[in-house]
């Protein structure tokens, strides 16, 4: 996505998370729920129109704690849905709450979503995209390949004369070691 680093930098919502988040590694499970979400809702529209929903998303889900998504029942579809903050797109949420209960179960598999991720590193986009879909609700190639650059996992998400770029490098991402 080197296209990216030549538009975000700068830009009010796009160049705070091209420099600060952008294909940085991250284990914190409510952050890769939230990334998963975004790229979820995503699919369809601009991911201008996602940064400019984002705190919105993060108010409506709870800081993406995943044990309170996944213990979302009936009212929380409902006042999902009926919220303008966010995307209200009935299989999307219903693929957030879902997908946040499948990273519970995860806990008792892997030990949590993050070291389920490191227990199937290193794969290629294809195979990810294959273990998503079987995984995960509403995950395509698309959205399973911008989640995993956007968390470290898959490499692309800087061109190497990008600044951000030496400083991902610096913490090692799990795509080095691939």
């Amino acid at each position: 996505m080197s296209g990216y680093c030549d538009v975000a930098p700068g830009h009010e919502w796009h160049g705070p998370y091209h420099d600060e988040e952008y294909g940085f590694p991250t284990r914190d499970e409510s952050v890769l729920l939230e990334r998963l979400v975004l790229e979820i809702n995503q699919a369809g529209l601009s991911w201008l129109t996602i940064l400019k929903k984002r705190r919105g998303f993060q108010q409506a889900f709870d800081g993406f704690e995943v044990d309170r998504v996944a213990g979302y029942g009936k009212g929380d579809r409902i006042r999902l849905l009926a919220d303008a903050s966010i995307i209200r797109n009935k299989l999307k949420v219903d693929a957030a709450i879902e997908n946040a209960r499948r990273i519970q179960a995860m806990r008792e598999s892997h030990g949590g979503f993050a070291a389920w991720l490191e227990a199937h590193h290193p794969l290629s986009k294809p195979e990810w995209v294959k273990l998503f879909k079987k995984t995960f609700l509403f995950t395509g190639g698309e959205i399973t390949g911008e989640f995993l650059m956007s968390t470290g996992i898959l490499a692309g998400a800087h061109h190497e004369h990008c600044p951000v770029y030496a400083r991902i490098v610096a913490l090692n991402p799990p795509w080095m070691a691939a």
